[in-house]
């Protein structure tokens, strides 16, 4: 096992090599990149990580088929779109999501956004800071299926910690939407959620890669494995933890580290 220092260093190293816009292209996070405006953004890479399982070309395809059916303007689509074009997202599938699940998310975000101009808001207690990502993914939830009416079957693919999921997709869409550095990667867009507040998002590459590393000791990939993995991050950078899943995935995925 790797000193501290080494580990850090080793790190740092391949956190400056993936993280580059050359990453852009093959990652689900160059949807969200075709768009300029806030809201825009907000949606379609909110649908590029709900969709973030399986082979990510697939996933990229699916959520570009997606905008072309809100005439890639998801936001005037999700706050405008009328029952004839509602009707345009019958049929839309990725794996086990539906439409069903597509409709409700749309009608969350018409709601949402009458109201608000970030997405942001839904994760936010009034006091307007989260205390930490547990209780903004907790609340977000809540919000997400406060209606009575919505489909029990979309709770698949909008996880919560409170169930002890390890949340691996919304943890990615909180870095894209959180993190801030000049690579061009990460959006930085909100500023009521801190870096150093995130929490690594644990698939099974970051899983192997991490404790391959000695970074992982806890056997499952869960809320309480992905709180530890980032308490460990932490400790080689406290105030930006969340860049090394950059390195993590990029060995696991690209180097097949583990």
């Amino acid at each position: 096992m790797m000193k501290d220092q080494d580990l850090r260093a080793f790190l740092n190293q391949k956190v400056k090599w993936f993280n580059q816009p050359h990453f852009i292209e093959s990652d689900p996070i160059v949807v969200p990149h075709g768009f300029k405006a806030q809201a825009d953004i907000e949606i379609s890479g909110f649908f590029a990580a709900i969709f973030a399982w399986g082979n990510r070309t697939t996933i990229i395809n699916k959520t570009k088929e997606l905008m072309g059916r809100m005439d890639h303007a998801p936001h005037a689509f999700c706050l405008q779109a009328s029952a004839r074009e509602l009707k345009g997202l019958e049929g839309f599938k990725h794996r086990t999501f539906n439409t069903t699940d597509l409709l409700h998310c749309v009608a969350f975000f018409q709601q949402h956004y009458q109201a608000h101009d970030s997405l942001e808001n839904a994760f936010l207690p009034k006091s307007g800071k989260p205390k930490d990502i547990e209780q903004a993914l907790t609340l977000f939830h809540e919000r997400f299926f406060a209606d009575p009416d919505a489909p029990e079957r979309t709770r698949k693919h909008v996880s919560t910690p409170v169930r002890g999921s390890s949340c691996k997709r919304l943890n990615m869409y909180l870095r894209w939407m959180v993190r801030q550095d000049k690579k061009g990667v990460d959006f930085g867009l909100w500023k009521n959620i801190k870096p150093a507040q995130l929490i690594c998002p644990l698939d099974v590459h970051v899983a192997r890669v991490a404790r391959h590393l000695g970074l992982l000791q806890r056997p499952g990939a869960d809320w309480a494995a992905a709180q530890e993995l980032t308490a460990a991050l932490r400790q080689l950078d406290s105030k930006d933890p969340v860049k090394y899943d950059f390195a993590l995935f990029g060995l696991g995925v690209f180097e097949k580290m583990g």
